[in-house]
């Protein structure tokens, strides 16, 4: 089977990264990129095109068939990231996508506003920075101007975001409108002992081989530096990239627990 197109002048591939070889990773308009960087056990599906000047992608992102992400400036997504098939990310004003987000199919982030002749008059031309912080979620289908999200925000299906979204509050519409008063934050207030013993109910659950795996209310709990420690209020993991470490990590991914390396 053939490899995949990669043309970049420096090249990072993690370990257990999969690409499709029917993606495309190179800089803008076909030319040569400057960095390609994916992280540790990522997937790039079907058709993927990733063309702009330098794209990042921390562990265990997947980019589902079809994706499209292009621009004339850096887009740097984190780790955990799902972004599903038919997406559209535009970097051409520079994009920044924080830890474990979560793109629905068929959406569409954008980062500039360009057509109309200005020579002519039009008033609509501009590039602006799309900054979306960590655990935001776009459902769906959703249309998104060049806003700033905050931390765990999150837009229903079919919304179209035209304006910054505060940190866990919840929009749905078109144009969207905060919806938090009814429908409530995304995420309620946890108790971290409650945690701690869900995280270790689900380590139980996966039936992964537990004995290089410890978990951690706090870094003060940590003890030696060779087991894989899940850090609860960190939400974090010392990073070993055993067998044992990613079929838990695989487990508790999209939905059951978010960790990201310590």
């Amino acid at each position: 089977m053939a490899a995949a197109t990669i043309d970049a002048e420096e090249v990072i591939l993690g370990t257990g990264t999969v690409i499709h070889p029917t993606a495309v990773l190179c800089g803008p308009d076909g030319g040569r990129a400057r960095c390609i960087e994916l992280g540790d056990h990522c997937y790039i599906g079907e058709g993927v095109q990733i063309r702009c000047p330098e794209f990042r992608l921390g562990d265990h992102g997947k980019l589902h068939h079809h994706t499209n992400v292009h621009g004339y400036l850096p887009c740097t997504i984190g780790h955990n990231a799902w972004i599903g098939q038919f997406t559209i990310i535009d970097s051409i004003g520079g994009a920044t996508i924080g830890d474990n987000c979560g793109i629905g199919a068929h959406s569409q982030l954008w980062s500039h506003i360009k057509y109309g002749d200005t020579l002519e008059g039009c008033r609509f031309l501009g590039e602006k920075p799309l900054h979306i912080g960590k655990d935001v979620w776009f459902v769906g289908h959703c249309v998104v101007s060049p806003i700033v999200a905050g931390d765990r925000a999150m837009a229903m299906v079919g919304s179209v975001v035209t304006r910054d979204m505060e940190p866990n509050h919840v929009y749905g519409g078109a144009p969207a409108v905060d919806l938090t008063a009814k429908v409530g934050p995304q995420f309620a207030e946890v108790a971290l002992a409650d945690k701690v013993a869900r995280l270790r109910a689900l380590l139980a659950e996966s039936g992964v081989d537990a004995a290089t795996i410890r978990i951690a209310a706090t870094a003060a709990e940590v003890t030696d530096d060779e087991h894989t420690w899940f850090v609860v209020d960190k939400r974090t993991y010392t990073k070993r990239n055993t067998p044992a470490e990613l079929a838990f990590m695989k487990f508790l991914l999209p939905a059951r627990g978010k960790f990201t390396p310590a």
